[in-house]
């Protein structure tokens, strides 16, 4: 099995969470600040609903100093294979000061097929936050999409600020990064904690040290408004999107935004753009656990499964034992790394995103628990991005670098950590401490965030479809049922099953209902349940 490109198509990355995947999370201490207004718009002034902010529309004209921008004519070029066309779309830096110093942004696209009248351009955004779009479209949405929606659609992607081709940032080295990779996230004393703080340290230093003005400059807010523009530049009136885990709040964002040109949006695994990061950390940590659960039922079930045949219950405890081993005595995996318990976490956790994963990751733990730990760690280097020479992507360096900006951070330090462990162990004995204290990687980030938890209800949108699948563990079902609740023009679409997102994963339903939204303009019913 290709499990990076299993990972991939499923838009598999975490929308939070810490060390595990570079991801940041936030809420407890930073200074909050709201989005200001920019280049003489109405900006996002902020209204309550209930006590909570809502995000605020901007205003549908177009201000002066940014029509240089919408008015630009992309130079289309032959890019990769299968007629796909590349070009360099610019944006302003920073949207207060518009000119000032621009940032270059990647777009790709492949023309739609026929037959049938084109209906413009569709956008995709695998998530992340840090997953390429241009490789997600290049990979897989480009040539996997349905045919129907091909015909009819260019399919587009615009690799967000920060990510992949479009400036990225960075902050490690290889070697360097290796070794993040193999941090104890489990300390179990002052020095192990020491070093989980250290590692979390420079890892924010290297960011601000190889990235530049763009660290500051990565926020969804920008990404969305970079949105705009490349909708402006394609010649459409109305922003037509798939989005899956992060790319749904990039689009709710969007909606915000600029409701009266939100077009035909379909928000797959969704996240609650309404929560502080601590509550996503702790949901998404019981989000792993559910997942966890539905795998263990089904290995116990099997005679080979590497966990015992007794109960789930048994195999989470199996598992634990397991990594509590790896802790004490990593295990050879033929390379010049070892699978300790950092590595297997994150392996273990890779699987969860598919179902069907699963046989493989029963064959890496029957394997690594007989002392060859390859299979494991090949599931977390096609996590992490890691190729067979050693060189990441920089997915893990794009995620926290947008999350830490997008929210303030959860922990103020290791105190916080510790006071909220019982409410992360409830959350998932396999997983709770492991999460709890990766959560604090964006502590020491050197970018104050400029975002904050906010409602987001796009009045006057177009109906948008949001989609939400019951065993989710990276975006957990509740987070879909809260967005679909706050956006005033959406509706619910349910996968009632295992793995992250819906949309092109197997349900006949679930792909027909959000065809037919993309093709017609009619949205499923509102409560409709798919299998």
């Amino acid at each position: 099995m290709d499990t990076s490109r299993l990972l991939r198509a499923s838009g598999a990355v975490l929308a939070f969470a810490g060390l595990l995947i570079s991801g940041c999370s936030s809420e407890t201490s930073a200074p909050e600040a709201s989005i200001s207004t920019q280049s003489g718009e109405p900006g996002s002034g902020e209204r309550r609903a209930g006590g909570e902010k809502v995000l605020q529309p901007l205003s549908a004209a177009i201000p002066a100093d940014l029509e240089p921008y919408y008015g630009q004519k992309l130079r289309w070029r032959a890019c990769g294979a299968d007629d796909f066309e590349c070009a360099t779309m610019k944006a302003p830096l920073d949207y207060a000061d518009p000119g000032a110093e621009d940032v270059k942004l990647a777009v790709s696209r492949v023309k739609a097929t026929g037959p049938g009248r084109r209906l413009g351009s569709l956008l995709v955004n695998p998530g992340g936050p840090g997953g390429s779009a241009i490789g997600y479209l290049q990979s897989y949405a480009g040539i996997g999409y349905p045919a129907p929606v091909r015909a009819r659609y260019d399919i587009v992607a615009m690799d967000p600020r920060g990510v992949a081709r479009s400036e990225p940032v960075t902050c490690l080295s290889d070697k360097e990064m290796d070794a993040y990779t193999q941090v104890d996230q489990t300390p179990d004393d002052p020095d192990e904690v020491e070093g989980l703080v250290e590692a979390f340290k420079k890892f924010a230093d290297g960011c601000r040290n190889r990235s530049g003005d763009v660290l500051g400059h990565v926020s969804t807010i920008e990404s969305a408004r970079d949105m705009d523009i490349l909708r402006g530049v394609l010649g459409d009136r109305k922003l037509a999107y798939v989005g899956a885990s992060y790319g749904t709040y990039l689009g709710a964002t969007y909606a915000g935004l600029y409701p009266s040109r939100a077009g035909r949006l379909v928000l797959d695994g969704a996240m609650d753009p309404s929560l502080p990061a601590l509550r996503m950390n702790r949901d998404q940590t019981a989000g792993f656990d559910t997942a966890f659960t539905a795998f263990a039922e089904d290995c116990v079930r099997r005679d080979d499964c590497p966990l015992g045949t007794r109960s789930e219950q048994e195999a989470g405890r199996r598992l634990q034992d397991f990594f509590r081993k790896l802790d004490a005595d990593p295990v050879p995996t033929g390379q010049d790394r070892d699978l300790g318990e950092a590595l297997a976490t994150t392996g273990v956790i890779a699987a969860m995103y598919d179902e069907g994963a699963w046989a493989q990751l029963r064959n890496a733990l029957r394997s690594a628990m007989d002392g060859d730990g390859a299979g494991l760690l090949g599931l977390a280097d096609a996590y992490y991005e890691r190729d067979s020479g050693g060189s990441y992507a920089n997915l893990m360096f794009a995620n926290p670098a947008v999350n830490c900006l997008d929210l303030p951070p959860s922990f103020g330090g290791p105190d916080d950590v510790r006071r909220e462990l019982p409410s992360f162990r409830k959350a998932s004995t396999v997983f709770g401490t492991g999460f709890a204290w990766a959560a604090m990687n964006c502590t020491y980030w050197p970018v104050g965030a400029t975002g904050a938890p906010r409602r987001i209800e796009a009045k006057g949108a177009d109906p948008i479809v949001v989609v939400g699948t019951t065993r989710d563990p990276a975006t957990p079902y509740g987070w879909a049922q809260g967005l679909a609740g706050q956006l005033s023009s959406a509706s619910l679409l349910t996968y009632e099953g295992d793995g992250h997102t819906a949309y092109g994963r197997g349900s006949d339903c679930v792909d027909t209902a959000i065809n037919t939204y993309l093709l017609e303009g009619r949205a499923p019913e509102k409560g409709k349940k798919c299998r």
